[in-house]
Order: structure tokens, then sequence, then C-alpha cells
């Protein structure tokens, strides 16, 4: 478990540099996840992001890391009303990051807690 914990807290850093790229490029790179939409890629960075959150920050209350998720994805959202950037600001896409968020803090407290995985 703790090599996990390691990599999952060095992983984190630059997934979130590469989600930040991906939400702020004016021409962000296709990738193959584009077909399934926008709100499902949200979702999907937002479900990965929580996971290795989870897992590279045991200690950390899962909370803090909703408080924190909400925060990122609203100041994506909000960094994506400049105009020169060429986005589209949406509120329903931090609600489908919300709703990702949430969905993986739950699932991970119910399979940590039915594992009987500590927190450390």
């Amino acid at each position: 478990m703790l090599k996990m914990k390691a990599l999952a807290h060095l992983a984190l850093w630059p997934l979130l540099a590469f989600t930040t790229f991906m939400a702020l490029s004016p021409n962000p790179p296709h990738m193959p996840i584009d077909r399934m939409g926008d709100k499902f890629t949200h979702m999907t960075a937002f479900a990965v992001l929580t996971l290795v959150a989870r897992i590279g920050y045991p200690n950390t209350s899962p909370w803090r890391v909703l408080e924190r998720m909400a925060l990122f994805g609203a100041l994506i959202e909000v960094f994506q009303a400049i105009p020169e950037l060429h986005r589209d600001c949406d509120w329903r896409d931090w609600g489908a990051d919300m709703v990702a968020t949430g969905t993986v803090l739950v699932i991970h407290g119910l399979v940590t807690r039915r594992l009987g995985i500590s927190r450390r």
C-alpha cells in the first residue's frame, strides 16, 4: 500500500497540471475520450484526480478533498470565461466535476471501510 500511496502522491501534481493545460489551452490536443462528450471528459478527469488524491493523501479529510476539487473546478470555469482562451464557461461542467468527485469519495470511503484499510 505504501508504494501505491507514494506513486499517487507523485502522480497527482502532473495530473493536475495536465488537467489545467487541457482545460485552459485554446487548442487542446484531441483525445480519444473527446467523442464521449464534454461532461464525460470532465467527470473522468475529476474522478481520476479525486481517486489519486485519496490514495496519495489518505490522512486528508474527504471533505477537504471535496473542497479543493470544488475550488479547482470552479477556477477552471472562471478562467475559461477569458475571451482570449476561446473556451466555454459552463456551470454545468463544474456540476459534472462535483458529481464525479462526490461519487468517487463515497465509493472510496465504502471500499476502504469494507476492506478495513487504515488511513495511514
